[in-house]
């Protein structure tokens, strides 16, 4: 590609979604302007996989370092995007760019309208997992867990959250909450095999026993399920701690107990039975009510994306085109839209998280990504090349400094690096040590600067 016909685009978000994107066009020759909340890339890659997978982890680092030091690359952390952040979307459309590809993840929290649900002890999955990933604002905050916690959700997140209490918290007991029957579960059973070794056999086998008529209503057979179930704790990662992990199914919790002072006791249950729809099944709630006891509640129930950004925003999901193209990707799938007006959004593109919530892991994250580089490609070949990558370059930076922000690019991030490694022998559940906060890396990358 030729000079002339070079676009900058201007990705926003730098986990793996935006980074396949920017690795895309990168690639193709133009020039891609990378703007990221966090002062280090990776996104989900950094703060949202299990800590104890540095393999994972230290290779995905390295394709982006790669990226990154491409001469066609400008990578700028630490600028947020939304309504009274460092830069609103108006701001970064106005910046002259060809295009605008958000890949922001789904930064809101999901609830399920439990009451209750701002007592103390009360976490969501993301919450958490960003604790123990060391990102700052959530590295260094306490998360005081108690003795028994209840995490809500039969997912790998549950899994998890269940991992860094049964090996990090060594809590007394663990137990997943499940809506519908332990059918239903949606871990995946090598994730499990983090926790098997902790599994309170006899306490599954009487839950087992608890709902078995229930199950056999929809044609599911307990003694069978119990088999394939426990089946799967196989290859068990070595015990480290006593906690005894459990489960709790065909349960919704409807509210939030606490003590005098606001602090979590335990969940007022509803008990469900399943009922058939089509080849799956929904859990119907019976009317039927209990206490469950447990010291804290984690809500491991997905996320949305935060409305406050300033995309068009509509049910926990930024709105996209409904109109499709039938194009393989289809180009409608990624096209911000604004349904007032009845039209696209021009030059502006979603993929990963932020279209579509909690969808799978790093690897569909990449996928995305790659997809949306293909469409914003076809949209690029009908456009003349806009502005030179200095006069946007520029007017971002200008813009920056009289918001007083504090950006970090590549150079900093490698004096950032350097630093983090010089701790060696310094770290917990991570495997590696990290500042937890930004002042702190801040301060250190600004260290000796003129």
């Amino acid at each position: 590609m030729t000079a002339m016909n070079a676009h900058v685009i201007v990705v926003a978000g730098a986990g793996p979604a935006g980074m396949a994107v920017a690795g895309t066009l990168a690639k193709a020759g133009h020039e891609v302007i990378i703007l990221n909340r966090d002062i280090k890339f990776g996104g989900l890659a950094e703060y949202g996989i299990f800590p104890s997978k540095l393999k994972l982890r230290g290779g995905l680092r390295k394709q982006y370092w790669e990226l990154l030091e491409q001469p066609n690359v400008h990578y700028l952390g630490n600028v947020t995007i939304g309504n009274g952040k460092d830069l609103t979307v108006e701001d970064v459309r106005g910046l002259g760019a060809s295009a605008v590809v958000f890949t922001i993840g789904a930064q809101g929290t999901k609830a399920i309208g439990t009451e209750g649900d701002s007592a103390k002890g009360v976490y969501h999955a993301k919450d958490v997992v960003y604790h123990f990933n060391r990102l700052p604002g959530f590295g260094d905050r306490p998360f005081d867990m108690g003795k028994h916690v209840a995490v809500i959700g039969a997912g790998d997140v549950m899994v998890d959250i269940a991992h860094w209490l049964v090996r990090y918290k060594k809590v007394e007991r663990v137990t997943a909450i499940v809506r519908r029957g332990p059918v239903e579960r949606k871990y995946n059973p090598k994730e499990i095999r983090a926790v098997c070794n902790n599994m309170d056999l006899e306490g599954i086998r009487k839950e087992f026993d608890r709902i078995k008529d229930r199950m056999a209503a929809v044609g599911q057979k307990a003694d069978e399920v119990f088999k394939g179930l426990t089946g799967e704790f196989t290859k068990c990662e070595p015990k480290v701690s006593e906690t005894k992990m459990g489960f709790q199914f065909l349960a919704s919790p409807k509210r939030i107990l606490v003590d005098g002072h606001n602090r979590v006791r335990g969940l007022e249950m509803e008990d469900n039975r399943l009922d058939p729809k089509g080849e799956d099944t929904v859990a119907v709630g019976l009317k039927q009510y209990y206490e469950f006891p447990c010291d804290a509640v984690v809500f491991a129930v997905g996320d949305k994306v935060d409305e406050t950004v300033g995309l068009p925003y509509k049910g926990g999901i930024f709105v996209t085109n409904p109109n499709k193209t039938g194009n393989d990707p289809d180009d409608a799938l990624f096209q911000a839209y604004d349904e007032a007006a009845g039209k696209v959004v021009e030059g502006v593109f979603l993929a990963g998280w932020a279209r579509k919530a909690s969808e799978g892991l790093v690897g569909v994250a990449k996928r995305d990504g790659d997809w949306c580089a293909e469409v914003v490609e076809r949209y690029l070949a009908t456009k003349s090349a806009g502005n030179p990558t200095k006069v946007v370059l520029d007017r971002l930076h200008t813009l920056l400094k009289s918001r007083q922000s504090h950006p970090i690019d590549v150079k900093g991030l490698r004096k950032l690096e350097a630093a983090e490694k010089a701790h060696t022998g310094e770290s917990d559940c991570i495997g590696e040590f990290k500042y937890a906060s930004n002042r702190d890396m801040i301060s250190l990358i600004e260290r000796g600067r003129a």
